[in-house]
């Protein structure tokens, strides 16, 4: 369904009466097309001198190249944009701040952004990098964690279609190599509705890739609920990288799930991710083994836990949760997932904040969240696999769409982008975790909500 309000706020009339009434005002997103593959203006590298407070960070910040991350000016330089050290009108900033360890070397934080973040162009963005808070140095540990209360408070008033994000690179000598992906990712059209998000790096060493083209060239895809919304959107975004897609889908839905396959080029697989042969169906339909499993499915049974009948709480719990459980665990102990693969289940930021009548939703998208945070590194010492998931807030769907007019309005706005996010969003958030150069992203759990008000 279309956001009218979105539309009227790009008019001049509707410019005018949202500014004099204080109502939002969204910009419209610039997301990733052949025709946009980039954003507009120049990186901007800064760095934050290491605890030497605000006079000194004036005038590191001036500098490219010069952080504490080694490498650091290679990966920015491949990212697509011209790296400056100085420029009036950025559409990106990158601030080495791993070097603050103190709470005065948080002056150069300041120091460095302040006088730029003005001039970023609309739509542009802002990372931070950090590393993570130290448990044995509490001064450390006290000016990195300060680090992520400063971006998600940048993220809320930033505007104009702009995002804010903080990575965290290993300590001790990080090098840059195994933030490439997600730089590429963070500082492109592709993160149009992420924002005021933590994502923290292992010291994996990324896989290379061999066509930046087609990164998933040579991968089979496995992506469930892949017959329309999200799912489609993801199905399509990897068969776009380059990926053999397997589209899973309901029996019941089997016309819309071959239609969906046929404009990819995709391999329908009409199958109740339910059933208990689930994995072994998914083995036979993937003899070459998986690259990469994306859990999309899933269902709602709203009501409220005192009017909420067993086989409504059940039904939710076993498509949303148990079901993820079960065929991740029979996929890897037979070896389906190949080493280097990639998992990628879905959350939801009900899971984070909570919702009124979702407890059953809400218990199953935590869970995802648990399962990832828990198998990540195991998976990935074990099996050489990734274990990530996405978290979509209010995104525009069929499903969206039937939510009364009201709330539905509310949903679009209590974020701030102040507006709702699309399937491609989350499809190309997924993409990022399946990259064969995203091995250091592991154990994430990315809301893809433009910084939704609710929740961390």
């Amino acid at each position: 369904m279309a956001d009218r309000y979105l539309h009227f706020t790009g008019t001049a009339p509707g410019r005018f009466l949202t500014r004099r009434l204080g109502l939002p005002q969204p910009a419209l997103l610039r997301r990733w097309s052949l025709e946009t593959p980039q954003l507009e203006g120049p990186l901007l590298h800064l760095t934050a001198a290491s605890g030497a407070g605000a006079g000194a960070g004036a005038g590191t910040g001036a500098q490219a190249g010069s952080g504490a991350v080694a490498g650091l000016a290679e990966v920015l330089a491949g990212v697509g944009l011209p790296v400056v050290g100085r420029a009036d009108r950025p559409g990106a900033v990158v601030l080495d701040a791993t070097g603050v360890t103190t709470a005065a070397g948080l002056g150069d934080v300041h120091a460095a952004l302040h006088p730029v973040v003005r001039s970023l162009a609309p739509g542009g963005r802002v990372v931070v990098l950090g590393t993570v808070p130290s448990p044995d140095d509490h001064h450390q540990a006290a000016a990195q964690q300060a680090l992520e209360g400063f971006v998600r408070s940048l993220g809320k008033e930033i505007g104009r279609g702009s995002t804010v994000q903080l990575v965290r690179v290993p300590g001790g000598g990080a090098t840059a190599e195994g933030a490439a992906s997600t730089l590429r990712f963070l500082l492109s059209p592709r993160s149009a509705y992420v924002s005021g998000q933590v994502i923290e790096l292992t010291d994996a060493t990324p896989e290379p890739v061999t066509d930046p083209a087609a990164p998933l060239a040579g991968r089979t895809a496995l992506v469930t609920g892949a017959a329309r919304g999200i799912g489609a959107a993801v199905a399509s975004v990897l068969a776009r990288e380059g990926a053999r897609v397997i589209a899973l889908d309901v029996p019941g839905v089997r016309e819309e799930l071959e239609r969906t396959a046929a404009r990819l080029g995709a391999t329908p697989l009409p199958l109740d991710i339910t059933a208990p042969d689930a994995a072994d169906r998914i083995a036979a339909a993937a003899p070459d083994g998986l690259g990469v499993l994306v859990h999309n499915a899933g269902i709602t049974r709203d009501r409220r836990l005192a009017n909420m009948p067993a086989e409504r709480w059940t039904s939710v719990i076993e498509v949303n949760l148990d079901s993820v459980l079960r065929t991740t665990d029979e996929l890897l102990k037979a070896g389906t997932i190949r080493r280097g693969g990639r998992i990628v289940a879905t959350a939801s930021i009900a899971g984070i904040a909570g919702n009124n009548g979702q407890t059953n939703y809400a218990a199953s998208k935590a869970g995802i969240i648990g399962l990832v945070r828990s198998l990540g590194p195991r998976a990935a010492a074990d099996h050489g696999v990734t274990v990530n998931a996405v978290a979509p807030g209010f995104i525009e769907t069929k499903m969206t769409a039937a939510v009364p007019f009201f709330i539905r309005e509310a949903g679009r706005r209590m974020n701030s982008l102040s507006q709702g996010g699309l399937p491609v969003d989350v499809a190309e958030a997924v993409a990022w975790f399946a990259q064969p150069d995203s091995t250091a992203v592991n154990g994430q759990v990315l809301r893809v909500c433009g910084q939704s008000l609710l929740g961390a």
